[in-house]
Formats: C-alpha cells, sequence, structure tokens
C-alpha cells in the first residue's frame, strides 16, 4: 500500500516524541509549571513555598509571612533545518523520522541536556573528591546522606552521571547486582535505583574549571549576616574576603564552592545544627584588587535567625576560607537532586502566517514547532524544528554536586 503523505501534524508528533526519548535531564526535572507560573514576555515567575518556626506554650506567636518567588528567563531558542526532495514526503513515518526528525531532535535534546546540566553552577551542596571518579555504593550514598541531611524528599530523586562515573559505577557495584539489573547497568543509560536514586549516565554533565584561587583567603568583617527579607529574591549576598593572590582576574569563579570555618550548616526544618560546615557557591566571577581583596556574591545567603536560616553563627572575621578543588583545575559536576529542583519550561512558538506546512505540539510540559517552506531560489523544500525554553535551577538546596 502507498504511504501516505506526511503531514506537519504527524511530523510534529513524532519530533516532540523523539525530543522526549532522547533527553536525560529534561525527563528528570519539573516540567509541569502551567498552573504556577504566569507569564511575562519572555520572563515566568515561580513562587517558592513560605517556610515557618514552631512556637512553645499555649500563647499564639504570630510570625511575618515572607513569600519568595524565582523568575525563569525563557531565552534559549534551538533548531535543527534541512532541504529534501518532496518525495520524501511520501515516505512512511517510520522511514522519515529515522532519516530526518530522530537525529534532529536528538540534537535539540541534547541541548536542552547541556542547559540543564549547567544549572550545577547554582547548587552549593557538594560531596566527593575532587580528581576521583566516583565508583562505589558509597559515592551515591554520600550524596543520599547530604540530601537526607538537608530533609530533602526521598521520592523523586534522581542522580546522573557523566560517562566515566557511570561506567565506574557499574564496575564497582556489578557485585550487588542482580542479574536483570547488572544487564540494565551495561545496556542502558539507566543504571538502576540506589540509595534512593534513580540514576542514569548522560554524556552532557559538565566539567567545572575553578576560579585561579590561592594565598590565605579569609573573612573580611565580622558580621556579615543578612536577614531572609533582603535576600529574599536571590538567596545570595556579596562576602567580603581579603588573603587572596593580589590582581588576579577569576580569583574565584561562578560555581566554585568554599566553606567558612566555624560556619556550621542547620537543618532548614528543625533549625538544628549539623555536623558539617555550610557550603557557599560563588554566583559569578569574582576578580581580587591589589591588595588581595575580592567580593564574591555567594549563595545560600548568610542568615543566622528564623524561619529562613542557613547557618549557625555568622563568620567571624578572618575565619578561614577553604575552596574546593586545586585552582584553575577541572572536575566534572555529576548531579544528585530532587525534580524540584531544576525547572525545565518550554514555551509554544508562534505559527508564521505565511508558511502553509507548518503545526505546534505541546505535551507534557514540551513543546515542538515544525515549519515547511519552498525555496524559489534554490528550488528545493526546506524543514526546520525549534524549540524555545528556559531553565532554572528554582531550588538548588533540594540538589548536590557529586564531584569527578
Amino acid at each position: 500500500m502507498a504511504n501516505s503523505l506526511l503531514t506537519p501534524n504527524v511530523i510534529a508528533k513524532e519530533a516532540l516524541m523523539q525530543l522526549e526519548n532522547n533527553m536525560v535531564l529534561g525527563n528528570l526535572v519539573h516540567r509541569d509549571y502551567r498552573d504556577e507560573f504566569v507569564k511575562v514576555g519572555d520572563t515566568i515567575s515561580v513562587r517558592r513555598p513560605v517556610k515557618f518556626l514552631a512556637q512553645d506554650g499555649a500563647t499564639l506567636v504570630k510570625q511575618d509571612v515572607e513569600e519568595g518567588s524565582v523568575d525563569v528567563v525563557v531565552d534559549q531558542r534551538k533548531h535543527v533545518g534541512w532541504e529534501f526532495s518532496s518525495g520524501d514526503l511520501t515516505l512512511s513515518i517510520e522511514d522519515y523520522s529515522e532519516r530526518y526528525v530522530q537525529p534532529a531532535m536528538m540534537t535539540l535534546a541534547n541541548e536542552v541536556d547541556l542547559s540543564l546540566a549547567g544549572l550545577y553552577r547554582d547548587v552549593w551542596n557538594l560531596v566527593g573528591t575532587p580528581g576521583t571518579t566516583p565508583s562505589t555504593f558509597a559515592d551515591i550514598g554520600a550524596a543520599g546522606k547530604r540530601l537526607d541531611q538537608v530533609a530533602v524528599p526521598r521520592a523523586g530523586r534522581s542522580a546522573v552521571f557523566d560517562p566515566e562515573a557511570a561506567w565506574s559505577l557499574a564496575d564497582g557495584l556489578k557485585s550487588v547486582y542482580v542479574q536483570d539489573k547488572a544487564q540494565g547497568a551495561y545496556e542502558e543509560a539507566r543504571i538502576g535505583r540506589y540509595a534512593a536514586f534513580d540514576t542514569y549516565g548522560d554524556q552532557n554533565i559538565r566539567t567545572h574549571v575553578t576560579g585561579a584561587h590561592g594565598g590565605t583567603p579569609l573573612v573580611n568583617g565580622a558580621g556579615q549576616a543578612v536577614t531572609y527579607a533582603a535576600a529574599k529574591a536571590s538567596n545570595s549576598q556579596p562576602l567580603a574576603t581579603d588573603g587572596w593572590p593580589a590582581s588576579t582576574a577569576g580569583v574565584l569563579k561562578a560555581g566554585d564552592v568554599f566553606t567558612i570555618a566555624g560556619v556550621f550548616a542547620v537543618n532548614p526544618v528543625s533549625k538544628d545544627p549539623l555536623p558539617f560546615l555550610q557550603q557557599f557557591v560563588v554566583k559569578a566571577d569574582a576578580d581580587s584588587d591589589a591588595t588581595g581583596n575580592a567580593t564574591p556574591t555567594v549563595s545560600p545567603a548568610i542568615v543566622t535567625s528564623g524561619p529562613y536560616r542557613t547557618v549557625e553563627t555568622a563568620p567571624a572575621d578572618n575565619a578561614a576560607i577553604t575552596v574546593v578543588g586545586a585552582a584553575s583545575t577541572g572536575y566534572a559536576q555529576n548531579l544528585a537532586f530532587h525534580r524540584n529542583a531544576f525547572a525545565l519550561v518550554t514555551v509554544p512558538l508562534d505559527l508564521p502566517e505565511g508558511a502553509g506546512f507548518s503545526h505546534r505540539v505541546t505535551h507534557k510540559g514540551l513543546s515542538v514547532r515544525v515549519v515547511k517552506d519552498y525555496d524559489i531560489t534554490a528550488d528545493s523544500e526546506i524543514i526546520r524544528l525549534d524549540v524555545l525554553y528556559g531553565v532554572k535551577a528554582v531550588y538548588p538546596d533540594l540538589a548536590c554536586r557529586v564531584t569527578g
């Protein structure tokens, strides 16, 4: 039986299916913000949940409501286009997909995953040994333990590792696999469920190159704590420091993680101190001046009281700063996270009025547009597949980096 002429609706539906099938990180993060977001131009806003402190006694203690929000900028426009003959439109959708749609959407899926993997720069929780590839159950368990300690729900957790770590973990864990799980570990990207994580491999995991730090960095001035009200828009603040190598560009890089002596983390629910120092992530590249001073913007903000408390105490003057990793060295940034840590928002693109062959499909928080036109100059048919999306670390406290 002759094949039916392919329509834009059929191609768009196939493209959307292939996009979803080829994503790893894109399928593990939160995508359903249709009821939670309010679109304002190219920026979409989501509310963060309110936190409270339990009070003692029978007398009512009213607390101020601090309701923050996070903006997601929909600024990633990606497309793939190609020329083809009119005869190609008489192919079956299976043949057309194999020849054109699948490789096109694999490329776009990789772009989406690459964008999501880059959100590691917003995550301050970090475990592992820089320069040592995760390869054991304990390496996955360290991330699980950290997320337990900071009150992250176990349901909905995933862990995504770069190829080197994924195959090292598969080899290191093979002795604890049952037969069918061992086979899956070697044949598929999904390694299995371990330490409360669904674990996957993804070639798009990023490598972070640390800043040119060194010297004897210290906190420059006591009392550098802020109120949540002052920091709620970004959950970050500037931190005055000194003791860095003088006049150094990029002494700290966006995504660098450090601790401050004596500044311990707290449980975000009970506010009890935890047995490890609070980690801070640098939000933007910072340079040192001629005297070795630098003022990086760091997250989370240093809040010492109230329902949004992040640390037991504020740093003391001259408290020592320890940066994770050697200076100017690259380390894989594997990710362990709850699905609500990161958001992927795709927006349906407008259909061009001048194109007779066009369609878009939106389903399960994803949207793809297909447009075909005729190039009279080149005497050829042209087709393009487009996606418009934004990514955001909505709740970076629900994630943990596993360094490699």
